[in-house]
């Protein structure tokens, strides 16, 4: 092994980086790389890296920029769908939890007040009713009136609550 390069390792190096080796390579500097221990091993060694490289190369295959662009605005919409369900998760479990404790808070008040409601609508007839003496028995603390704000407060708190859960769950 020598320590000095070749003379012709420059001519041998440009013919194989320009890819004519051997044709474009004179018959003597053929017999040259066939006697130099330094030439031939270069020779060898950069022919196996080329068709390696051709191998792998046309193994790949690259998608086209439009996909890998479709694909990378998916994955950003997607993070921001993402972002703006955990608000909304806040607010269906917040109308849910309204709804439920009204439930209960309206299971309660039945239990220690009993259930009268219905025979209190059974009661009343359409010639009695008038909203001046409703207004007005509201107002002086009349039971029944008090019964009929509870259950219309109720029937408008479950129809908002259910209102707010469809839309804020309604996916466009």
């Amino acid at each position: 092994m020598t320590l000095r390069p070749c003379a012709r390792e420059k001519e041998i190096v440009e013919l194989l980086r320009l890819g004519h080796w051997p044709a474009a390579a004179s018959p003597e500097l053929r017999a040259h790389v066939s006697g130099c221990h330094d030439c031939g091993d270069l020779v060898l060694v950069t022919e196996a890296f080329q068709k390696a490289h051709e191998r792998s190369a046309s193994a790949v295959r690259l998608q086209s920029p439009g996909v890998l662009w479709w694909r990378a605005q998916l994955r950003r919409q997607s993070a921001a769908v993402e972002r703006i369900n955990k608000p909304v998760l806040g607010a269906q479990i917040f109308a849910f939890a309204i709804t439920l404790l009204f439930a209960v808070g309206f299971v309660v008040f039945q239990a220690t007040h009993g259930l009268r409601w219905l025979s209190w609508f059974a009661d009343q007839s359409p010639s009695q009713f008038s909203y001046v003496d409703a207004l007005q028995s509201a107002a002086s603390g009349a039971s029944g009136w008090d019964l009929l704000v509870v259950i219309s407060g109720a029937i408008a708190l479950v129809l908002m609550s259910g209102v707010v859960v469809f839309l804020a769950s309604e996916r466009h």
